[in-house]
């Protein structure tokens, strides 16, 4: 009985075991190929999105940091094996700015049978320098996980920490106070918590955040203070996702506020509350969040885009790129352009009197399908007036989404998409281009070597 008994001990011990280590973790690839997907919702002018989807989504934050403590910029990246083959890995890498290489990409979490690149990760340095990334989980069930690197400032192993139910991950590490961890839990609906960690192991009960039927959340830190911008989804439907609510909190979750400093009750369960920034829904407008920033003096600035329908292709129009920004005790609205998707997704940079938004503005390869080709806007009057300066790429073969802003952005490692054809599954691959936006440089598809340079090409016309 006794050896009945240690056998049963040491075949639950195997199974944790198997279970707290996916197959593939800690194992090198041999190239940059980012995850392809379809989400299989059709209408006259194709899939509701698709294509190269490795830096989904844009509730996904952060999913590139720099540190200039070892010069480099590390990102993830929901990866896979080859072109037609579907099979989603929380990949990691870095791009090292005094070199100008990058490693082979390390797999972080091998999500086995899943395709979907809702599952994606995100990543958090601590002040120690070691990598975090926070794996996504889908609804519940899929569990989300944690993963932290082995050595600080190292992507060649990675312990799992932690497994629960976890969906849009947004971890911020406060220094000296730990972790400020905003995440997405399907309660009822897609209903935004919050929770605390000193050191990543041992976490607060999660708190809710918001509870109006489900939303879709952007978050940043500026400093302490940390500031969440979403939309609602009327009777929990995705499809009718409207309005634009703000929210900030300076001490770690303990007390939240508007951006006028008025106090709020958590969670907030009123769609007409305080933290309401405009009634789209009034307005009947879809509301599609991008970005959130700061200006200098740490007033919020909220890059989303408004549509009239959530369908794909011109009976939208005009999907309007907005600038929302806090600044006099009022919120005020600027457009910068329109585009062709509502999933164009773009980043804003806010440095001292120069705006900037890179994002996927002109029509791609794939008029209406996820993405097109990228652009660059400045704005010299904190948002009021913009102009395209420059087209970042043209003549492409494959639409490039989600172009993505790096926390400290490195002028050399400015902004980070993939590309894919958004009407069939194709090869997708990983980009980044300069501040300037005259150059973009192409991650490796396939390496030989165990270190390569990326292929940089100069922008047609500069």
């Amino acid at each position: 009985m006794k050896a009945l008994i240690k056998i049963s001990i040491l075949v639950i011990f195997i199974i944790s075991v198997l279970r707290m280590n996916s197959p593939a973790q800690n194992l090198k690839t041999d190239g940059y190929r980012a995850i392809w997907f379809t989400l299989g919702q059709f209408s006259d002018y194709g899939d509701k999105y698709s294509g190269g989807l490795g830096t989904y989504t844009a509730d996904h934050i952060p999913v590139a940091i720099y540190s200039p403590e070892v010069k480099k910029t590390f990102f993830v990246y929901g990866g896979t094996t080859a072109a037609d083959e579907r099979h989603l890995l929380i990949m990691i890498s870095y791009y090292d700015h005094v070199t100008g290489i990058v490693p082979r990409p390390v797999i972080v979490c091998d999500k086995e049978k899943v395709n979907d690149p809702h599952d994606n990760g995100v990543l958090s340095i601590d002040n120690e320098g070691y990598i975090w990334v926070f794996v996504s989980g889908r609804a519940r069930h899929r569990p989300g996980s944690i993963y932290k690197s082995s050595l600080p400032y190292s992507i060649e192993s990675f312990e799992k920490i932690k497994e629960g139910e976890m969906t849009y991950p947004q971890p911020w590490w406060v220094d000296g106070k730990g972790f400020l961890y905003l995440l997405t839990k399907y309660t009822k609906g897609r209903e935004l918590y919050w929770t605390t960690s000193p050191d990543g192991r041992e976490w607060a009960p999660d708190q809710k955040l918001a509870g109006l039927g489900g939303h879709y959340q952007v978050t940043n830190m500026f400093g302490e203070k940390l500031v969440s911008v979403f939309n609602y989804h009327p009777g929990g439907n995705v499809d009718k996702r409207t309005n634009i609510y703000a929210v900030q909190t300076t001490d770690m979750g303990k007390t939240w506020t508007t951006a006028g400093g008025k106090i709020l009750q958590m969670p907030l369960t009123d769609i007409h509350n305080d933290a309401l920034v405009r009634d789209y829904e009034a307005e009947k407008k879809l509301v599609y969040i991008n970005d959130l920033n700061f200006d200098k003096e740490g007033n919020p600035v909220i890059l989303a885009i408004i549509s009239n329908d959530f369908r794909p292709g011109p009976g939208g129009d005009p999907r309007e790129w907005f600038v929302i920004h806090w600044k006099g005790d009022t919120w005020n609205f600027h457009k910068v352009c329109e585009s062709t998707h509502n999933y164009d997704m773009g980043s804003i940079y806010v440095e001292k009197n120069c705006w900037r938004i890179v994002g996927p503005t002109e029509a791609g390869p794939q008029k209406y399908g996820t993405g097109g080709e990228v652009a660059s806007w400045i704005s010299k009057d904190e948002g009021l007036t913009w102009k395209k300066v420059r087209d970042i790429t043209s003549g492409s073969e494959r639409n490039h989404s989600y172009v993505r802003r790096p926390v400290n952005a490195h002028k050399d490692f400015y902004s980070y998409w993939a590309d894919g054809d958004a009407d069939k599954i194709s090869e997708s691959h990983l980009y980044f281009s300069n501040k300037k936006g005259n150059k973009v440089w192409e991650l490796p598809y396939d390496m030989a070597a165990e270190m390569v340079a990326p292929r940089g090409r100069r922008v047609a016309g500069y």
